[in-house]
């Protein structure tokens, strides 16, 4: 099985820096990425925290089409009920139609922050799971042109009208969105860095219900893990007390504090901390290139799927970079 990676950009602000020198890293990032053979770039969307730059995805897609050549470049994803399906279709029909064939449309549930900011992002938000279901039909008929009420029976359209759509992926942590990836055909990714129980079995429900659509023909799906990797074993080290510490704090909803591992080397967790690292173990993988390997082929085969998809945090620009080549070289791309 040849193994194909993708990288997802949560456009992560470190201690001492800014966001603009954030969006500036996604851009060597992605010329990086698109030289060295991944799939894809999807860019996230998270409101209301200092921690991460990445609240307008299809700002970024568009910005590094310019800079890629070959790359897919997609959202992973757009928190559909922040945004109007019309609004939201039109941003990618303008994307797909400026780089054609290349552009995702990753699309979640969740509201990507808090709900209030969810809440002012789109006032008629009612945060019921019909609605969402509902948002993904008028998309599918927006970009098909079908007529339907969803459009007014195809007197609004969303423009550009182009004989291309961008390819719909349905995000999901819990394993509900499977069923409707399944029952409207579309692409499948599973955030196992967000919740590391049940994905196997939820792409194995969404291949056994798959309905085959123009845009997947056939079922299609990866995996995203937080991962880093370096041939130095003490940033290693350091890599995993920093993503331990990073998702215990996002557990206790400390989105707002920015550190470096100076600031909490010395921290002395609880038994109860510990029992929840163990649990926090299975989102990241940290090792040298050989070491990553053998997880990323195990996660794979867990998963029935070809494509990883990476997020990596990391204490410089220097060594993110250089963990993604590490695992381009690793994985060999080139094949």
């Amino acid at each position: 099985m040849q193994l194909k990676l993708s990288v997802l950009d949560q456009t992560p602000i470190r201690k001492g820096s800014t966001a603009q020198d954030s969006l500036l890293e996604s851009i060597e990032l992605a010329k990086l990425a698109d030289r060295l053979g991944y799939t894809r770039y999807w860019l996230s969307e998270h409101h209301n925290t200092v921690t991460l730059a990445g609240a307008a995805p299809e700002l970024m897609i568009a910005r590094l089409g310019g800079e890629t050549t070959k790359i897919r470049l997609g959202s992973g994803g757009i928190m559909l009920p922040n945004h109007s399906s019309l609004k939201v279709a039109e941003n990618f029909r303008m994307l797909e139609a400026l780089y054609p064939h290349r552009i995702d449309l990753g699309i979640g549930r969740a509201p990507g922050g808090d709900r209030p900011t969810s809440q002012l992002l789109n006032p008629s938000n009612t945060f019921d799971p019909q609605e969402y279901v509902q948002q993904i039909r008028e998309l599918h008929d927006y970009f098909s042109e079908t007529p339907t009420p969803n459009n007014l029976n195809g007197k609004i359209r969303a423009i550009p009208s182009i004989e291309s759509s961008p390819a719909i992926w349905a995000l999901t942590s819990s394993g509900e969105s499977a069923y409707l990836a399944a029952h409207f055909g579309m692409g499948l990714s599973y955030a196992q860095f967000i919740n590391p129980v049940g994905g196997p079995e939820a792409v194995k429900l969404y291949k056994e219900r798959f309905k085959p659509s123009d845009d997947f023909p056939r079922p299609a799906t990866n995996v995203g893990i937080f991962a880093f990797c370096s041939e130095d074993e003490r940033k290693n080290d350091r890599a995993r007390f920093m993503y331990g510490y990073r998702l215990l704090s996002f557990e206790k909803g400390n989105f707002d504090q920015l550190y470096n591992f100076d600031d909490i080397k010395d921290y002395v967790y609880s038994t109860a901390e510990l029992q929840r690292l163990e649990y926090h173990k299975n989102r990241f993988y940290v090792g040298t290139p050989q070491e990553l390997k053998v997880q990323f082929e195990e996660l794979a085969r867990s998963f029935q799927t070809e494509e990883i998809v990476v997020a990596t945090f990391a204490e410089t620009k220097e060594d993110r970079l250089r963990s993604y080549e590490l695992l381009a070289n690793t994985v060999d791309l080139s094949l």
